[in-house]
C-alpha cells in the first residue's frame, strides 16, 4: 500500500541515464539487471532507451567499466543457474513424494496379503 503524503521523484542527471543506457545494451545483460543493479525502475530503464533512440539522451563518449559489464554479465549467468536449481529442486522434491507414497501403498497391500495367506 502506498505511504500518504506527497511522492517522491528523483530527478537523475544525463550521464547517469546515458551510462544506464550504455550498460543495457552490452551483449549477454538484461534490462531488467541493469535496472535492478541501479535501483530504477525497468520501464524506466527502456523509457531511458527510447530516448536514446529518438537522439533526446547522448550515449556517445560515454565509457562502461568493464568491471561492471563483467559483474552484470555474471550476475546474469549466476541468476540462470539458480533459477535451474530450482526447477530441479522442486522435481526431486516431486520424486521423493511419489516414491514414498509408492513404497507406503505397496507394503501396505503385501501385510494384508500376507495375513490372508494360512
Amino acid at each position: 500500500m502506498p505511504k500518504p503524503g506527497p511522492r517522491t521523484t528523483y530527478r537523475y542527471s544525463n550521464e547517469f541515464k546515458a551510462t544506464a543506457v550504455r550498460l543495457s545494451e552490452l551483449p549477454g545483460v538484461a534490462i531488467k539487471d541493469v535496472a535492478a543493479s541501479l535501483c530504477v525502475h525497468p520501464f524506466m530503464l527502456s523509457l531511458w532507451r527510447k530516448r536514446a533512440r529518438e537522439g533526446l539522451i547522448v550515449t556517445k563518449g560515454i565509457s562502461v567499466d568493464k568491471d561492471v559489464a563483467a559483474e552484470l554479465k555474471e550476475l546474469r549467468r549466476v541468476k540462470k543457474a539458480y533459477e535451474q536449481l530450482k526447477i530441479e529442486h522442486d522435481l526431486l522434491k516431486k520424486a521423493i513424494v511419489f516414491t514414498s507414497e509408492r513404497k507406503a501403498k505397496s507394503s501396505r497391500t503385501s501385510k494384508a496379503d500376507k495375513e490372508n495367506t494360512p
